[in-house]
């Protein structure tokens, strides 16, 4: 199938031939019939993903403060890696959707196959969408009306919270698609509408509908026009559905207020509010989020657990319907805002006429296509002989994998095959950047694969169990980014299954294959007293809606991350774990897992700390290990300098070096010679059992001996 995007990096548009998305849980499939440009939201993207280097840093300045601090914390190289890796992704363009359903995952009972749909899926010939954000299409409403659904429901929500009452003169500011959709439902709501632009033909167009106008000029107040219309009283309401880098729209929109007037803000407007004017007429400022309640919420968007009626009256979904009522019933009429029309394969071109300013409709229509099964893209044949080497399948081709796993792999000898996503443009994007022959949205293309007999896996944590059973079932040798398992259960199957193959097993526990961590152990060789070891980790915070938060997801902090760090105390130590306690702070009686501290002993007597905050700031070094034992002390600084006290241990590196590729050179070479696993699978199933045993004792406030937790060691 094919699918827009742009370059950030290059601004380039291009449409691509990916494979088709799956459906998963709570989502649905979609054959894209006609979708709608936005053209205030993506003229804006496109013109800026064409612009300098410097106009992008200079509209993300927070960015800027974020890539300095990474620049001190690990390194020049390091951060210009991030940040080349983020302008590179692929940005799918569209919002604005219509088609018919072909296929729904679990958990959707609300849509059939050829259902009728919107959705704010995007310009692509088949698109996969939450439930939550799908709403059907009634027989009388036609595709073309339906594709300005979800931008009807932009203009809703703003309309919704100016809250009009019947009666009110509301002025709108900005005439674009979403100005002239709000002036529709504001003069359907039974209010007097002024509305003002720049263009004389935008404010005509609102006139046809029938709004009275006013041309805005450079330096000339509109407080005139508006007290005019209001009856000398000022404007009950503002809608800024404008979009500038100026905040004269609000300005204008607090002069032309009446006393407690109201305002808000659909566009976008640099937000800096005249106080005096505020202050003097008590006025009262909001800015609009999107589709309404439930936008950026995952629980909302990506689980489809919706809010209850009587209490949130009006979400995302909620709101499409009542657009598509509206339309239904012929209270908006949205053909006058059409202005051209594309075949999906000339999209290009409508860009370039969207860069020219003088179109406000752009539709792309999408045709018949024979691609709804074609899941695996032939990206190139293979160039050389690799009959010695791991065939490579790649699952899961992400911010990390991109950065970080598949630099690595490209560099090595190895035949990469098959790259893995479910979405179909995140595996086309890795599979062309890094070499891959081929580009799937079916995880299945890869274990199928008899050439294949090594696969990584780096998708989300709550897969990783069940990926690494079925792999090692398929005869593969696995590497699997940590963790290796979110719970007991799953860790039981894959130590059965394992028994039964004769293929290597690897997680990314990449700490201990750091130059600094072995240098660290070499000297460490010899001891004859237990050692004491601390590792102070400054995670940084994680927004609580993030995926790595979810406990069925990500599974939480403590399983997702602290388990390298007790992974690399059991490396330097050398002896296993033999108790483990683990305390987390509390706010308000919250137990935080993002602030803990892991304790651990071990069988020689040695004992281990990790500290584990994300409450401190981004200026402190991000990762520190400190080792006491028989006078000396080490100090591994970030994983960039290793010191010893007491010692002449001393070892320094212009770049943080974790030990990735290490790793995966050592998998790699041991799958080539025969050799086992480079971490055994006995010390692999004890740091797992550690890191549960760690989220238990957290939750029950005791120390826990591995002897006597879950009957596995």
């Amino acid at each position: 199938m094919k699918q827009l995007v742009q370059n950030f990096k290059t601004g380039q548009l291009e449409i691509l031939d990916i494979p088709v998305p799956k459906v998963s849980q709570n989502t649905v499939l979609i054959e894209s019939k006609v979708s709608l440009i936005s053209s205030g939201t993506e003229r804006s993207l496109v013109e800026l993903a064409r612009g300098t280097l410097f106009e992008k840093v200079r509209s993300q300045p927070e960015k800027v403060k974020e890539v300095l601090q990474k620049i001190k914390n690990d390194g020049l190289f390091a951060a210009l890696e991030a940040v080349e890796a983020k302008l590179d992704e692929p940005l799918p363009l569209g919002y604005s959707n219509v088609g018919v359903v072909i296929d729904y995952g679990k958990g959707v009972q609300e849509f059939s196959i050829g259902d009728r749909v919107v959705s704010n899926g995007s310009h692509a010939e088949i698109v996969n969408v939450s439930k939550n954000l799908v709403a059907r299409v009634p027989d009388n409403v036609d595709d073309e009306t339906a594709s300005f659904t979800v931008l009807g429901s932009i203009a809703l929500e703003g309309v919704r919270l100016i809250n009009p009452t019947l009666g009110e003169h509301i002025a709108v500011i900005g005439l674009g698609l979403i100005g002239q959709l709000v002036v529709q439902l504001l003069l359907a709501s039974g209010c007097k509408v002024l509305a003002m632009d720049l263009r004389e033909d935008r404010v005509n167009l609102a006139k046809s509908f029938g709004a009275e106008g006013y041309v805005l000029k450079n330096g000339e107040s509109p407080v005139r026009a508006a007290m005019s219309f209001s009856k000398e009283q000022g404007v009950d309401g503002v809608v800024i559905s404008a979009s500038t880098n100026s905040n004269e729209p609000i300005v204008q929109a607090a002069q032309i207020s009446r006393k407690r007037g109201r305002i808000v803000l659909v566009g976008v407007a640099k937000i800096d509010v005249p106080r005096d004017l505020f202050y003097k007429k008590e006025l009262s400022f909001q800015v609009s989020c999107s589709y309404g309640p439930g936008r950026y919420d995952s629980l909302y968007e990506e689980k489809g657990i919706d809010y209850p009626l009587p209490y949130v009256r009006w979400t995302e979904k909620r709101n499409f319907e009542a657009v598509l009522d509206m339309m239904s019933a012929g209270k908006i009429n949205v053909k006058p805002l059409i202005t051209h029309r594309f075949p999906f394969n000339e999209a290009l071109n409508a860009y370039e006429v969207l860069l020219k300013g003088d179109a406000i409709g752009i539709l792309l229509e999408y045709r018949e296509n024979d691609s709804k099964n074609k899941d695996l893209i032939v990206l190139r044949k293979q160039e050389k002989n690799f009959s010695e080497s791991p065939v490579i399948g790649f699952i899961g081709p992400g911010q990390f994998a991109k950065r970080i796993l598949l630099p690595i792999l490209s560099s090595m000898n190895v035949r990469l095959k098959t790259i893995a996503s479910s979405s179909g443009l995140q595996a086309l994007h890795g599979g062309e950047k890094f070499g891959f022959e081929l580009a799937t949205s079916s995880y299945l293309q890869v274990f199928n694969d008899p050439e294949i007999n090594t696969v990584f896996i780096a998708t989300r944590h709550n897969s990783h169990a069940s990926l690494v059973i079925e792999a090692l079932k398929k005869g593969k040798n696995v590497y699997v980014e940590k963790p290796l398992a979110l719970g007991l259960d799953e860790l039981k199957e894959i130590i059965s299954t394992y028994r039964e193959s004769d293929k290597i097993l690897m997680v990314g526990f990449n700490r201990r294959f750091s130059p600094f961590a072995r240098t660290l152990k070499n000297a460490l060789m010899y001891r004859k007293a237990p050692i004491s070891v601390s590792i102070t980790v400054n995670a940084g915070e994680i927004p609580l809606e993030s995926w790595v938060q979810d406990p069925e997801i990500g599974g939480g902090r403590l399983l997702g991350e602290a388990c390298h760090f007790i992974d690399l105390e059991r490396y330097i130590v050398g002896v296993p774990i033999e108790r483990v306690f683990a305390i987390g702070a509390r706010n308000n009686g919250n137990l935080e897992e993002d602030n803990v501290v892991i304790s651990l002993s071990f069988k020689d007597g040695s004992v281990g700390s990790i500290i584990y905050f994300s409450n401190g700031s981004k200026q402190y070094p991000k990762e520190r290990v400190e080792v006491f034992n028989e006078g000396k002390v080490f100090l591994i600084n970030n994983f960039r300098s290793l010191v010893g006290f007491g010692s002449r241990v001393k070892l320094i590196s212009f770049r943080q070096d974790k030990g990735h590729r290490n790793e995966v050179a050592e998998f790699i070479n041991a799958i080539r010679e025969g050799k086992s696993s480079p971490i055994s699978f006995e010390e692999l199933v004890e740091v797992t059992f550690a890191t549960l045993a760690a989220k238990e004792s957290l939750k029950i406030g005791v120390p826990i001996d591995l002897k006597d937790f879950g009957g596995i060691i």
